[in-house]
């Protein structure tokens, strides 16, 4: 039993439609969700991941309008990695970001940046067999899109209190780090050492990672997890998927999300993200939540008008 690599991660933008902007607009990823934060309804909850809406491809924002910008410090996701196919892609982006006023800065085949709110990024040449998981965008060949999530990094202050938990849940210990591989897709967990001062959650801060369960083994892993010594919430059922989450001894929050049933089960996969969408439980509510919301648009949705 394995997981299968990172599902998604979840941060936390102040802006929503200067989010879109970027990271469907900038970045070439598909907003293949609008909806809002389950536990916080009157918050937009944006997904944004390849032309399927694949786990594997799934970076997800909280808006908290207005929020001032956060920093990342222990227990905190400090980093976001990504593939790209080759050298000429981390060419083709280091042009493209440093036009959107990002500043990239590049050592060799690896090339990191930040977003507008301090989310900082690194993408990577891949190494791996996974399928590349692209998004479709006018602007961005598919040679040179962003393929995926490669792996993610957090500080930590003594990450080998972490080491228990991460075995029992088999990730695999490797040089620098720890990768998490199933039978289809994988991708690695690193800890640095943190910064001086202490994290702040807001804008351009991770709120949370999660890992990819097969659906027949979400029970299981809930029952490694308390094995390990995590205190996991119970099932979570987020209609597009089911979760648990539990803090592992860094303080990182962690999230084991089921891959399925995914994005198409409530609208039409050619029009994904271009309407509010809302879960059942959250349906009766739609008049009220649309009302606390700022309007916002999907670049897909403009262009075909």
């Amino acid at each position: 039993m394995k997981l299968e690599g990172i599902h998604h991660i979840t941060a936390i933008t102040g802006d929503a439609q200067r989010n879109i902007d970027f990271y469907a607009g900038t970045m070439g990823l598909r907003l293949v969700k609008k909806t809002v934060n389950q536990d916080a309804p009157s918050v937009y909850h944006l997904f944004y991941a390849d032309e399927g809406g694949n786990p594997g491809a799934d970076l997800t924002f909280f808006e908290f309008r207005g929020a001032p910008r956060g920093r990342a410090g222990a227990g905190m996701v400090h980093r976001i990695g990504w593939r790209v196919a080759s050298t000429a892609a981390v060419d083709f982006w280091a042009e493209r970001l440093e036009a959107a006023g990002r500043e990239p800065v590049r050592a060799g085949d690896r090339l990191r940046f930040a977003d507008h709110e301090g989310l900082e990024h690194e993408l990577v040449v891949a190494t791996v067999d996974d399928q590349p998981l692209i998004a479709e965008h006018p602007e961005v060949p598919a040679e040179f899109a962003l393929q995926g999530f490669d792996s993610a990094r957090a500080f930590s202050a003594d990450p080998e209190r972490s080491a228990g938990l991460l075995d029992t849940l088999e990730f695999d210990s490797i040089d620098g780090g720890w990768e998490v591989r199933g039978s289809d897709r994988g991708g690695t967990w690193h800890y640095d050492d943190p910064p001086a001062e202490p994290g702040l959650e807001g804008a351009g801060t991770v709120h949370h990672i999660a890992w990819a369960s097969n659906m027949d083994e979400h029970l299981d892993w809930r029952r490694r997890a308390i094995e390990g010594g995590a205190h996991p919430t119970p099932v979570i059922d987020r209609f597009w998927f089911l979760s648990i989450y539990f803090r592992e001894p860094s303080g990182v929050l962690f999230e084991i999300a089921t891959l399925g049933p995914g994005f198409g089960v409530d609208e039409d996969p050619e029009r994904l993200g271009e309407k509010l969408i809302l879960p059942p439980f959250l349906e009766d509510r739609r008049e009220e939540i649309e009302a606390q919301l700022v309007p916002v648009e999907n670049p897909r949705a403009a262009a075909r008008r």
